[in-house]
């Protein structure tokens, strides 16, 4: 996972491996993956939160990231969440489009929130109900 995830971010950075296995190993926590794709989810009191997508570049734009999204709402809903939230980089466009066509909508910024390599970029806060 940790390979892919550098494959597929700059900004915000890729997880660690170490980081990867310490969010698993939350009880709320789940991992949806396909082939040159995972998603990494959470609920929590009735919010599930999206924590993180990666789609190899070779694989963007075949529906893997919709097929993900859509069983992370099912999953989400089958674990008792009754809305769902994400953070987005600001300057992630095709990312952002996704989440819309799949319902969410922004519903807040955080300024300067992903950093890297002297770059700073806003995240859009984006929510919806389940």
């Amino acid at each position: 996972m940790a390979l892919l995830h550098a494959e597929s971010f700059t900004l915000p950075p890729p997880w660690s491996q170490a980081e990867l296995e310490a969010t698993l190993a939350s009880p709320f926590t789940f991992a949806l993956t396909r082939p040159q794709a995972f998603l990494l989810g959470q609920v929590v009191a009735g919010e599930a939160t999206l924590l993180t997508i990666a789609v190899s570049p070779t694989a963007r734009r075949t529906g893997v990231g919709r097929a993900l999204v859509a069983e992370f709402l099912r999953q989400s809903h089958d674990r008792q969440a009754t809305s769902a939230f994400l953070e987005v980089a600001e300057t992630n466009l095709a990312a952002r489009a996704l989440y819309t066509s799949a319902g969410f909508a922004p519903t807040g910024r955080r300024k300067g929130y992903y950093r890297s390599a002297g770059q700073s970029v806003d995240a859009i806060l984006m929510s919806r109900p389940i």
